[in-house]
């Protein structure tokens, strides 16, 4: 471990809290670092996790300890090669930036509108809760068909499949309960493969499932899921708290609009709701000078890659203006890249646009910080907000 000196010291909690301090020593020092409190290399700079991402043929997926394929089998992300295109491809039309555009624009103003509308007399919201999460559920609810399911039963699955891939991330089986969500769901999708291809994406995908069975849409449909409601709303959060704890980018924001989707760029390079993605080797390998072995687990850190100084100037600064902040790596890249990432931008840039333009004065609630927080997924605990002349608690 004396070749690691930063990454053999490392502590759980310093990636939980706020990892980017950590990150960055790393990233100057241990670019390619062996981390026992995680288990794993870690890979913070730049160059090294487009290197891995990009080279799915050495750096993959597809390994018996992937957690979530053992909850819900095969699936788009969790295969590589021609079994991950065979997963991947029924799909990628209906999430291309066109089809999005023309079968999500107008849904998402519709339900960020209605999900305003509830709080918008109060003066106050947290808004994880009362527009984060729920935009998110939603639209995955009508993306996917499943409507006739109600909410609090997607939800449902939704808590159990997450539950069951992070207890068996901690070495326990499979749990009764997840594999129950996923039996349900699976029952679900079935049902929606047969309505009207207009209105349920799974429906139109299943005219092109290029031999999928129902069973393999149905885990391709929990990864859609997954990722449209987890990162989702952690994205929308944290968007929301990078522009309000700043009133200069938040009143730039008011006066030209036009930056929103600029904000959403700088928001997910600064802090990406999925903070870490999980590599095998498949063989022994030299990354960053650093030789691993294989089978070896590597975790790609997009945390560091994205506030690399190297290519970001003045990396920890929110900065609406940031001409390249679309440069960030928090879809990923190469075989891998999010297939939702136009869906999640619609959500953020609509769900942000409509609260600057509903609530005047729309500021963070002082009473209650919050700050991203967590080992994969981050986002703030709570997002409490203000607006016009509504005040905090004494």
């Amino acid at each position: 471990m004396a070749a690691f000196p930063i990454g053999d010291v490392a502590r759980l909690e310093e990636f939980e809290a706020d990892p980017h301090p950590l990150l960055a020593r790393l990233r100057e020092e241990e670019p390619v670092s062996w981390v026992p409190s995680l288990g794993t290399w870690l890979v913070t700079r730049r160059d090294l996790v487009l290197e891995a991402m990009r080279e799915a043929a050495t750096f993959t997926v597809d390994d018996p300890r992937f957690s979530t394929a053992q909850v819900i089998g095969p699936s788009m992300l969790s295969l590589d090669g021609d079994a991950h295109s065979t997963h991947r491809d029924p799909f990628a039309r209906a999430f291309r930036l066109d089809a999005v555009r023309d079968r999500f624009t107008a849904l998402v103003r519709a339900e960020t509108d209605d999900l305003i509308d509830t709080f918008a007399d109060d003066g106050h919201a947290e808004l994880r809760r009362a527009l984060a999460g729920p935009l998110a559920v939603r639209v995955m609810i009508v993306a996917l068909g499943l409507e006739e399911a109600p909410t609090r039963t997607v939800l449902g699955w939704y808590e159990a499949i997450v539950a069951a891939v992070t207890d068996i991330t901690a070495g326990a089986p499979v749990s009764p309960a997840g594999s129950q969500a996923f039996s349900e769901l699976v029952a679900s999708v079935a049902r929606s493969l047969d309505g009207d291809p207009d209105a349920s994406l799974l429906a139109a995908v299943a005219g092109e499932a290029g031999g999928l069975t129902r069973a393999q849409v149905a885990s391709n449909a929990a990864v859609l899921l997954f990722g449209g409601i987890e990162t989702t709303e952690g994205m929308i959060a944290n968007l929301i708290l990078h522009v309000l704890r700043d009133e200069e980018q938040r009143d730039a924001l008011l006066a030209d609009p036009a930056l929103l989707p600029n904000a959403v760029e700088e928001s997910l390079r600064l802090e990406p709701a999925a903070a870490v993605i999980d590599r095998y080797a498949t063989k022994d390998v030299e990354l960053g000078q650093v030789n691993i072995g294989r089978g070896d687990p590597v975790t790609l850190s997009i945390a560091a890659a994205n506030r690399d100084p190297d290519l970001f100037v003045d990396p920890d600064r929110f900065d609406v203006h940031r001409p390249n902040a679309n440069r960030h790596v928090t879809f990923a890249h190469g075989p891998h890249v999010c297939l939702g990432m136009h869906l999640a931008r619609l959500e953020a840039r609509t769900a942000l646009g409509r609260l600057l333009a509903r609530l005047p004065g729309l500021r963070l609630n002082p009473a209650y910080p919050s700050a991203p927080s967590g080992l994969v997924f981050r986002k703030p605990p709570t997002l409490e907000v203000l607006w016009g002349g509504s005040l905090p608690p004494a």
